[in-house]
């Protein structure tokens, strides 16, 4: 059993003792925790709370229970029941309520479930706001309504078609160029809310062929759920066989974007962005953002559209921040989460599918021919485990001395930028592990660089 309590929300594995496991218990003490920071904030004598889950197995329990406990602290709830992240997050705002709950451990398999929790914006919450959720309820610090002020409940089913009418009217979603270039789309949903939004979504953009795959909302998770490579063997098969234009691969809570091309080759989730924000940049000009392990593509992208990249901490509240600091039109990560302000401040699949397909049909381009237009650069990802005891840290500060002569950004772990490739170092919170990121021209590239930086630090270590 696994309960792992961060800044960014609740999660864990259901079953087993509580403190063990996400049990009802520790349901109930981490959403009074984060209704009793919702009213010490807004300060109103009745406040609303957005709840939205998705299609998780457990979904329903959780869902009772945290609706149950907002309600018992007085709490009024409006909930979406079966719904996606980025939905969830605009109906806070659509709504004017004061915060919202999404019930989804996103990638993780069928066993875990999670609280994700938002403010007033619809927004994650800082690490201060979240720090400060952690205290109350590891002390408990909170309390129950009495009978005659009992939060009331409402369900709403309206926002699976609010959020639709929001992608196609977004202005540079072109709903007849889309419709004009006939595409066939493949899906894969994998048995979460994907299979309830995107069918719709893309008969309301103008797709008349759609190809579903596991767009049963059940929660039984047909291949692990994270969109990566490995995973998507399947709809890469269907599309070659049905020849598919593209295909579109969400997670359960439908912020991720992976992206099929017409051949069954990968178009890379790295790239979803970068693509995104080719096309949004070529209609207005403006700045980026993405996380410090994210592709150099869009930096690439940005200069060649006049505009300015700038580098986030990792985590999606960091990328939003340094987003809204440099007024950035698009920004996002480099696990197909496309940040869109126009839209709202948060991950959005759907967002990004109304983005990429004006994108495709204005190239007049295959998806493979698309892709081949930008940078190609190669991510490995690797990791070196440490003798517990060991100072991570100053294993970083020697690290950042030893390559001082390059481009280096210490705002979370060490980054070092050389002319044609980077490496990021991240230590883990929990573990005696250092993170390595590196990027290069090709893969050979990118693994050269890891392994000469992993000498780098086992020499410093002493190992």
């Amino acid at each position: 059993m696994t309960l792992i309590k961060s800044i960014s929300g609740i999660r864990g594995t259901i079953g087993g003792k509580p403190g063990d496991g996400l049990s009802p218990l520790d349901l109930v003490k981490f959403t009074a925790a984060y209704a009793m920071w919702v009213k010490e904030n807004v300060k109103k004598d009745k406040i609303t709370v957005v709840v939205g889950r998705d299609a998780r197995i457990s979904g329903p329990m959780v869902d009772k229970i945290v609706e149950g406990t907002l309600m018992g602290c007085g709490v009024n709830v409006i909930n979406l029941g079966l719904s996606t992240t980025p939905t969830t997050e605009l109906a806070v705002t659509m709504e004017k309520a004061d915060g919202g709950i999404i019930l989804t451990a996103s990638h993780n398999p069928k066993q875990w479930n999670a609280l994700k929790l938002l403010n007033s914006k619809g927004e994650f919450l800082n690490a201060a706001e979240g720090e400060k959720i952690l205290q109350l309820a590891e002390e408990e610090a909170f309390s129950f309504a009495q009978v005659d002020d009992l939060g009331t409940t409402k369900e709403d089913d309206t926002y699976l078609q609010k959020h639709i009418d929001h992608v196609c009217h977004l202005e540079l979603v072109d709903v007849k160029a889309i419709r004009a270039a006939n595409f066939t789309v493949a899906i894969d949903c994998v048995n979460s809310t994907g299979g309830i939004f995107l069918p719709p979504l893309l008969k309301a953009l103008g797709v008349k062929n759609v190809i579903e795959l596991y767009c049963e909302p059940n929660g039984h998770f047909p291949h692990n759920p994270e969109p990566l490579p490995e995973n998507l063997t399947e709809i890469s098969a269907l599309i070659k066989d049905k020849k598919a234009d593209v295909g579109f691969v969400v997670d359960p809570d439908v912020d991720r974007l992976a992206i099929v091309n017409e051949d069954g080759t990968m178009f890379g989730e790295e790239y979803t962005l970068v693509a995104v924000a080719d096309y949004v940049l070529s209609q207005q000009k403006g700045n980026t953002v993405s996380n410090l392990s994210s592709t150099r593509a869009l930096r690439d992208v940005t200069q060649k559209h006049g505009g300015t990249y700038a580098a986030a901490a990792v985590g999606e509240v960091n990328v939003v921040s340094k987003m809204k600091e440099t007024n950035a039109l698009i920004g996002g990560e480099g696990n197909g989460g496309v940040i869109y302000p126009a839209s709202h401040y948060g991950r959005d699949a759907l967002v990004g599918i109304g983005l990429f397909l004006t994108h495709l049909a204005k190239s007049g381009k295959k998806c493979s021919e698309l892709r081949a237009t930008y940078p190609p650069y190669f991510i490995s990802k690797n990791k070196i485990e440490l003798t517990p005891g060991l100072n991570v840290d100053n294993i970083l500060i020697r690290m950042k001395e030893k390559y001082s002569h390059e481009q280096v950004n210490d705002i979370d772990g060490v980054k070092i930028d050389f002319p044609d490739k980077w490496v990021h170092l991240r230590k883990s919170n929990t573990e005696p592990i250092i993170r390595i990121y590196s990027e290069g021209s090709s893969v050979k590239e990118a693994e050269e660089l890891a392994q000469k930086i992993i000498g780098d630090i086992k020499e410093i270590a002493g190992l």
